[in-house]
């Protein structure tokens, strides 16, 4: 696991071998609770929030590119924090939330909702990056060419073990009997699908869908979010307990990664990619799982899928990371499909993201 202080660069950098060995075990309540957030441009050394860790639900690559601007701009460092513990992953977060590792988790509706539908996990989602989900079943246009949920039937498809359960969300929603689908064990690497060993590959539009095409396969894309499964994604999560101890930490932070995702849209997406590739290089150096070099060509080709995914006309209204009442239901709707009946109450918690908007409306614009 690696560690990003909140430094400059040239001092961040300088400082990663001694943070990485530091980061190992962070436990719950480390960091306390203090004053206001300054307002979006400022800051205030009377804050002092300590350090935190955050799990991310996948490689440090273009996915996280906000919170390498707010590495990289010191927004952690202004909103109070002495240091932020990035965990690459893939991990969904939610045993880790549990067991106090980490303070947040970057993860998705379906594995939180799972959670507290079937153990009754004290988790809420305070926000969410994507607005519509990421994930597809990826398949060669000559070969599997998976265009609808039926198509899954009697197909061979590759799944990581970390995407089991919203796999099998996905075949609840469509009233597919997972009997009915011989599920392959795979990691994340497509390299299955292009040699015809399964017929279909759980994937992310933004990513692998994106290294198929690149490797120059015409693919066919099931996406989730348009077969029954419009719910959140790299939502931002925490402990019902967290949430009610630190409102002022989980409010700071959510401002200074405002802040860090508005820089991918107001940046050269140039500039972004060199980011991007700087902090995956790092990341790898770390000893973290990582996918060879980056090609950045793909890595733009990233940015501009996962924007498409950030920015809807209700953030553009709302804000980044608010969820609407009609997105809520929308994402309660899919995980009731899957057999996990829950309240908005039960699993969202948007107070603080909606209330940092009130307070500082100028966050709202995100866009040139």
């Amino acid at each position: 696991m690696a560690s990003h202080s909140n430094l400059s660069r040239r001092a961040r950098l300088a400082a990663v071998a001694a943070t990485a060995a530091a980061s190992l075990f962070v436990l719950v309540g480390c960091a306390s609770g203090g004053d206001e957030p300054a307002a979006s441009g400022g800051s205030d050394e009377s804050m002092d929030f300590g350090e935190i860790s955050v799990q991310y639900s996948w490689i440090k690559n273009e996915e996280f590119a906000g919170e390498f601007y707010a590495y990289e701009n010191g927004y952690y460092d202004e909103a109070g924090f002495s240091d932020v513990i990035g965990i690459a992953g893939p991990d969904t977060g939610v045993a880790k939330l549990l067991s106090g590792t980490v303070q947040f988790a970057l993860s998705d509706a379906a594995s939180v909702g799972a959670a507290v539908a079937e153990q009754d996990a004290p988790l809420k989602i305070i926000g969410a990056t994507f607005q519509k989900n990421p994930f597809t079943i990826l398949s060669l246009a000559d070969g599997g060419d998976i265009a609808t949920p039926e198509d899954l039937i009697g197909k061979k498809i590759g799944v990581q073990d970390s995407n089991a359960s919203v796999f099998a969300a996905l075949l609840a929603a469509n009233d597919i009997d997972p009997s009915e689908v011989e599920i392959v064990p795979v990691d994340f690497d497509p390299t299955p699908l292009m040699n015809g060993e399964v017929d279909g590959f759980m994937a992310y539009l933004t990513n692998e869908a994106i290294t198929v095409e690149f490797a120059g396969y015409e693919v066919t894309n099931l996406a989730y979010a348009e077969n029954g499964l419009p719910y959140v994604a790299e939502t931002f999560t925490v402990t019902d307990q967290y949430l009610a101890e630190n409102p002022d930490l989980v409010k700071a932070f959510l401002i200074a990664e405002i802040k860090g995702w508005t820089e991918t849209f107001m940046q050269p997406i140039d500039d972004t990619v060199t980011l991007v590739t700087d902090y995956y290089n790092e990341s790898a150096a770390a000893g973290d799982l990582t996918f060879g070099e980056l090609d950045p060509a793909k890595v733009a080709a990233g940015l501009e899928a996962q924007a498409l995914l950030i920015s809807t006309d209700e953030t553009e209204a709302n804000g980044l990371f608010t969820i609407s009442d009609d997105l809520k239901e929308q994402t309660l709707a899919s995980l009731a499909a899957s057999g996990w009946e829950l309240t908005a109450d039960q699993l969202f918690d948007t107070t603080i993201i909606d209330e940092i908007y009130t307070e500082f409306p100028d966050l709202l614009a995100y866009q040139p």
